[in-house]
């Protein structure tokens, strides 16, 4: 058993911290401020190879591990959550299912210009009446002619107006009263096909969210990714590994809260001491210090069962569920610990609470993550 980074990953990781610290963090503020999508924060990550770290060489990918795709993601969301959710969702729902799923000819179509950073990677599965219970997918795919004629509506989908096409899924059929959901890759200026960005959310507010409309899009018969009528046990193999970027976001956002609280309770004096000598935020401070590097150890080891070929379904829910709660917890923290401070915008901390919160939400909520590991533990 060894706990110590490769040689190859500590350079990933010092790359992307001095990356992070010197080109992400500075425009974080403005960014959470005005929306603006960080899209050249993207095309200087392209030009650094990291759009296809995990990918293979032949694709245009750098042939990392999962464990350098988890420092990466944590790397960016520590400076900034908004850039971290874009880079694990296009790595782990855009160019996961094409690698693990897709032929030959779909991954020179369409796993390589995700790898290059020509199109951001983006997944089409949660819709208005299918979020949790993902089976209930209402849209709907015909083939007539070789074609698949697609209707139907998605929801809360990251990345989509920077994707060039992207994979979602729809009911292709049904087999004894039981719906078959297939997964099918579209392009994204099929006609018929419109994105709307006009949400207005809590958090996370220069990522790009938006809602898919489908009407009549029409794509070839060989754009099905995958086996027909197995679209639901691909996303939740998809999701398996989005997990784990779920969770590395999370200790980012957790590691950035606790630097912040930490160096402000040195600096900031009450009743003529530090805070950090009163041995109340000392208490607080050690907690969020465990509970960060519990979470870190979590996710680096469902990375590396994952690279290990070994099922890690367990081990995906628990670093997502458990880091995404504590995220919470630390960013809640630090708040208390800034006090009236922390409350303000000017001290970034609540910030890191409001993107937080999504994390708890997206790629199966706490619930759903409880569910997973239950049914892996043989409840």
């Amino acid at each position: 058993m060894n706990f110590d980074l490769t040689q190859e990953q500590q350079m990933v990781k010092k790359l992307m911290r001095d990356f992070s610290n010197e080109e992400v963090a500075p425009g974080a503020v403005d960014r959470d401020r005005t929306g603006k999508f960080p899209l050249d924060i993207f095309k200087t990550l392209s030009q650094m190879g990291m759009m296809g770290l995990p990918f293979p060489e032949k694709y245009g990918g750098a042939g990392a591990d999962t464990i350098s795709f988890a420092i990466v993601t944590e790397e960016l969301s520590r400076a900034c959550a908004s850039t971290g959710i874009t880079y694990s969702a296009h790595i782990s729902l855009g160019g996961a299912p094409l690698h693990l799923f897709g032929t030959e000819q779909q991954k020179q179509d369409f796993l390589i210009p995700i790898c290059t950073g020509e199109s951001l990677g983006a997944f089409g599965l949660t819709e208005p009446n299918a979020g949790s219970d993902a089976g209930g997918t209402e849209t709907a795919a015909v083939l007539e002619e070789g074609k698949y004629i697609i209707n139907g509506s998605k929801v809360y989908i990251t990345n989509a107006s920077y994707a060039k096409h992207l994979a979602l899924t729809a009911v292709t059929g049904r087999k004894d009263g039981r719906k078959e959901i297939s997964a099918i890759i579209v392009p994204t200026d099929t006609e018929g096909f419109t994105i709307i960005d006009n949400y207005e959310k809590m958090g996370l507010h220069a990522s790009n969210t938006t809602e898919l409309i489908l009407d009549q899009v029409t794509v070839p018969e060989e754009n099905l990714l995958g086996e027909r009528g197995r679209g639901f046990q691909q996303f939740l193999v998809t999701l398996d590994g989005g997990r784990i970027g779920i969770g590395a976001m999370a200790v980012g956002i957790a590691q950035a809260a606790y630097e912040r609280a930490l160096n402000y309770s040195k600096e900031r004096k009450q009743f003529g001491k530090s805070l950090s000598s009163f041995q109340i935020t000392q208490f607080k401070l050690a907690d969020m210090a465990m509970k960060i590097e519990l979470a870190r150890n979590m996710v680096y080891k469902a990375a590396w069962m994952k690279d290990q070929g070994r099922k890690f379904t367990k081990e995906a829910s628990m670093c997502k569920l458990y880091a995404s709660e504590i995220a919470m917890q630390i960013a809640s923290e630090a708040i208390q610990i800034h006090g009236g401070y922390g409350y303000m915008r000017e001290y970034e901390v609540e910030r890191y609470l409001r993107d937080a919160k999504l994390l708890e939400i997206g790629e199966g909520t706490s619930e759903v993550q409880r569910m997973v590991i239950a049914g892996q533990i043989g409840c």
